[in-house]
């Protein structure tokens, strides 16, 4: 669908057609490396903020549960308010986020930052790509649109190793202060370039309040239970917080429900809790990158008592993270090739592998030699089950349903992440080596997850009436208003 716009449509001028996609998938480049680029940059902030490792956490869980959080509410706020406000308001944001984040002193102010980044990415990334599908026209152009958002984002998890490498040598503040001019030039070139569109109808006062308070609730869930999780470290006297954050969670949980229960168009819909393919996905998803994340974590503060720099940090988690970047043109033709189920079990298989693979115990030097096996494997696991299962969520979806099915999905994967890496920092306390067997067996819990899927079709569940076989996979699945569902290094 086409919608006005003041001057000539986008995608009948190949020229700012090109300049529209070149910022987008640059803005996708800066949003995919935001994780990537904190985790190298952990030990620096730690050191200088004297902050635990509980603590410390935050900065990455405080991010995926704010993207996490708000993504099933970014779909209908694009929905009513349009796609052009909502990407240029959700810059703004992160680039003032991204500055605060980068001059202050306070913890808790640094983890607010964090939490709005990932509300902004929550934006940006799934309407990013909605543009796109709105603005190139269907068939070659679109397909090399997409590629290269995909591509950008995939590229972006290394993009932020190199870069956080590089700056936080200078200081920390840096690599937390590189995306506000940058997302402000994008804000720039997207006022010009980013097409106006038709927002759609207003929806009762009654349902935006359901669908806020559903999202907040959602989110202060996941924050409560990542403090909860992160508390259990604590000495004997401070777990009380954990329980009362616990307790938190559960009144959280049931505001949730009740908000989803009397909405008249819940963010959630209920027919894809009852749908095995995208649940098991879903879970299988959230294992991966909540593993993966758990063991940078821990890999970080390993090789920074070690004394490595954070450059030389950086170039160790490389073998994990540009086998993806150099294979996301081919990703698709991979999994399709192997099949989505097989591709993801034998990615699920080989993670754990690598986690299990990494030293457990001893403070002595640490050669690269002794991390290649674990960073080789995991690097394996992400090219062959990353796009794979993306498509096996999807592909059994009617096409009304692909949309929500895709946020469902995403959100899954950022909440594995917020909750593994909270308990894997609770763990840090007793030592590397129990951490590393909760990331081990949360990937053994993906790859148990992910051989159901290669079990008989019989007494499975269906696929839902109207269903195609299988997505084109060079192509989002998406309506073009909602949440389109290209995966993305940063979200599976």
């Amino acid at each position: 669908m086409q919608y006005p716009t003041r001057t000539p449509p986008v995608g009948e001028r190949p020229r700012a057609r090109s300049a529209l996609v070149s910022v987008l998938a640059a803005n996708m480049l800066v949003d995919a490396l935001e994780v990537s680029a904190t985790l190298v940059a952990l030990p620096s902030v730690g050191d200088d903020l004297a902050l635990s490792v509980p603590q410390l956490q935050w900065l990455v869980s405080g991010f995926a549960a704010g993207f996490g959080g708000l993504l099933l509410l970014g779909g209908r706020l694009v929905e009513h308010l349009g796609r052009r406000p909502v990407f240029l308001a959700a810059l703004l944001v992160f680039a003032a986020a991204s500055l605060v984040g980068a001059l202050t002193d306070s913890a808790a102010l640094l983890t607010v930052t964090r939490v709005l980044k990932g509300g902004c990415v929550a934006l940006t990334a799934p309407t990013g790509l909605a543009i796109v599908m709105a603005a190139v026209p269907d068939g070659p152009a679109r397909r090399r649109a997409v590629s290269l958002y995909s591509f950008f984002g995939a590229a972006g998890f290394c993009a932020g190793l190199l870069l956080s490498g590089l700056l936080t040598g200078s200081g920390w503040r840096w690599t937390f202060a590189f995306p506000a001019p940058v997302a402000l030039l994008l804000f720039a070139a997207g006022l010009v370039l980013v097409p106006r569109d038709r927002p759609g109808p207003r929806p009762a006062a009654g349902d935006r309040w359901r669908a806020g308070t559903a999202a907040l609730a959602l989110t202060a869930t996941v924050l409560l239970l990542v403090y909860g999780l992160a508390g259990l470290g604590a000495p004997a006297g401070q777990r009380r917080h954990a329980a009362l954050a616990f307790a938190g969670a559960v009144v959280c949980a049931a505001v949730l429900v009740r908000a989803e229960r009397t909405a008249a168009r819940p963010l959630l819909r209920t027919a894809l809790l009852r749908h095995a393919p995208l649940l098991r996905s879903a879970l299988g998803a959230a294992a991966l990158n909540g593993s993966y994340t758990g063991f940078l974590l821990i890999a970080t503060l390993h090789l920074k008592e070690a004394g490595w720099s954070p450059w030389q940090t950086a170039l160790a988690f490389l073998p994990a993270a540009a086998p993806l970047a150099l294979s996301a043109l081919y990703s698709a033709r991979i999994a399709t090739r192997l099949g989505p189920a097989r591709a993801v079990a034998a990615g699920a298989a080989a993670a754990p592998l690598g986690y299990a693979l990494y030293p457990h115990t001893g403070g002595g030097p640490v050669h690269p030699t002794d991390l290649l096996p674990a960073t080789a494997c995991v690097g394996v696991a992400f090219v062959l089950a990353f796009t794979a299962l993306h498509l096996q969520a999807t592909s059994s979806l009617p096409p009304r349903l692909q949309s929500a099915g895709g946020g469902l999905y995403q959100t899954c994967v950022q909440l594995g992440a917020a909750l593994t890496v909270a308990l894997t920092s609770a763990l840090i306390t007793a030592g590397r080596g129990p951490a590393l067997w909760l990331v081990t067996l949360v990937g053994l819990a993906g790859a148990g997850v992910a051989l159901r899927g290669l079990a008989p079709a019989r007494g499975r569940h269906p696929p839902v009436p109207g269903s195609p076989r299988l997505p084109d996979p060079a192509l989002p699945t998406t309506d073009g208003r909602g949440h389109p569902s290209v995966p993305t290094r940063k979200a599976l």
